[in-house]
C-alpha cells in the first residue's frame, strides 16, 4: 500500500469514507486515529502499528499546534520533517496522513472559544507551561470531530464495537489522562487506546525533541529512567518507595534541572501520599518525572505495582 497525502479537511473526509466504502469486508466502519505533531520516530511507529492491527482505516494527523507552545521561539523550532514522517507512516501501513495548514486548522484565526484542562491541567506540566493543555485538548477535539467516520454503533446505543478509535502514547501521561476526561466528560463517541512507551535500548524514552540533546546531554538524560527503576523496583518489593532518594539521583548530575518527581494515582493523577513513603508500597501508581537537560525538557513515568 501507499500513504496518501492530504492537506485539507475535505480531502480527509473524502479518502477516509471512500477507503472504508472500500474496507468494510474485513473490519466493517472502524477508523483508527493517530493525532501527533510530527518529527516522528519509533514511539509513533508503535502507535501507527497498534492502529493499523485494529482497524480498517488509519488516519495520521501531523499538525504543529500553535495553540498549546507558550514560547514562538518554541515553536519555530520545532521539527519540520514532512518526508520522512510519511515515509514512517507508509511503513507502518497507514493509510491516510493528513497534514493541514494552521490556516486549514484555524480557518478564522486564533480560535475565540477552546477546551480548559480545568485544575488537573494546570498541575506537572500545566504548571510549567501555562495554557499548554488548553491548547493540546482544543486540537485533539478538532481532530477527533474532523477523522470522525460517522458510521456504525457508539458505546451510548449499546454496540458491542467502537467504530471509531484514537491511540495516545503512554509517554505523555497527562495528556492521556487528560484527553480520557475530555471524552468522557464531554460525550465523544470515540475509544482512546494507550499504547506503551517506547524506549532506547539504554533506557531514554523516545522524543521528538531528543535530536537537540548533545551526547553528553543524553547522557545526562539517563538520570530520568534511572531514577524511575529505582522506585519501581521498591515498588515490586513492596518496599517505601523513599522518593527523596530517586530525587537526590537526579540532583547529583550538574546538567539536570529537575522539576518534579511525583507518585500519583493512574487514573486521576492525585498525588499518592499514602503506602509511599514510610510503609512498604502497595495497590497501584504512575510515577512522574520531568527535567531540564541543556536546552530540552524531558518528561517520563513508569508504573508501579
Amino acid at each position: 500500500m501507499s500513504t496518501t497525502l492530504v492537506t485539507t479537511v475535505a480531502e480527509l473526509k473524502a479518502a477516509s469514507a471512500s477507503l472504508l466504502a472500500a474496507k468494510t469486508s474485513t473490519h466493517p466502519g472502524t477508523l483508527g486515529l493517530v493525532p501527533t505533531m510530527g518529527a516522528l520516530h519509533e514511539g509513533h511507529g508503535a502507535l501507527a502499528r497498534a492502529a493499523v492491527a485494529e482497524n480498517a482505516v488509519v488516519v495520521a494527523s501531523v499538525f504543529v499546534n500553535p495553540l498549546q507552545f507558550g514560547d514562538p521561539l518554541d515553536l519555530d523550532r520545532y521539527p519540520r520533517t514532512t518526508e520522512a514522517d510519511l515515509a514512517l507512516l507508509d511503513a507502518a501501513g497507514v493509510d491516510i496522513m493528513f497534514a493541514p495548514s494552521v490556516e486549514e486548522m484555524y480557518p478564522t484565526g486564533e480560535p475565540a472559544v477552546r477546551i480548559t484542562a480545568g485544575k488537573l491541567g494546570s498541575l506537572y506540566e500545566g504548571a510549567s507551561r501555562p495554557g499548554h493543555f488548553d491548547g493540546a485538548l482544543t486540537v485533539v477535539a478538532k481532530l477527533l470531530h474532523l477523522a470522525h467516520p460517522r458510521t456504525g454503533l457508539s458505546a451510548r446505543d449499546g454496540g458491542t464495537r467502537q467504530p471509531y478509535r484514537a491511540y495516545f502514547g503512554q509517554k505523555d501521561a497527562q495528556q492521556l489522562a487528560l484527553v480520557r476526561r475530555m471524552v468522557a466528560d464531554l460525550d465523544f463517541p470515540v475509544d482512546i487506546v494507550p499504547v506503551p512507551i517506547v524506549r532506547d535500548p539504554d533506557g531514554l524514552a523516545l522524543s521528538s525533541r531528543n535530536r537537540f540533546l548533545s551526547g553528553r546531554e543524553r547522557e545526562d538524560a539517563l538520570v530520568l529512567s534511572r531514577a524511575l527503576r529505582l522506585l519501581r523496583r521498591r515498588a515490586d518489593a513492596h518496599e517505601p518507595l523513599d522518593i527523596p532518594s530517586a530525587e537526590e539521583l537526579v540532583h547529583m548530575i550538574p546538567g539536570v534541572a529537575l522539576d518534579y518527581l511525583e507518585v500519583v494515582d493512574p487514573e486521576t493523577l492525585a498525588v499518592r501520599a499514602e503506602n509511599c513513603q514510610d510503609t512498604p508500597f502497595t495497590g497501584q501508581a504512575l510515577a512522574l518525572i520531568a527535567a531540564q537537560v541543556g536546552p530540552v525538557r524531558l518528561i517520563d513515568n513508569v508504573t508501579l505495582g
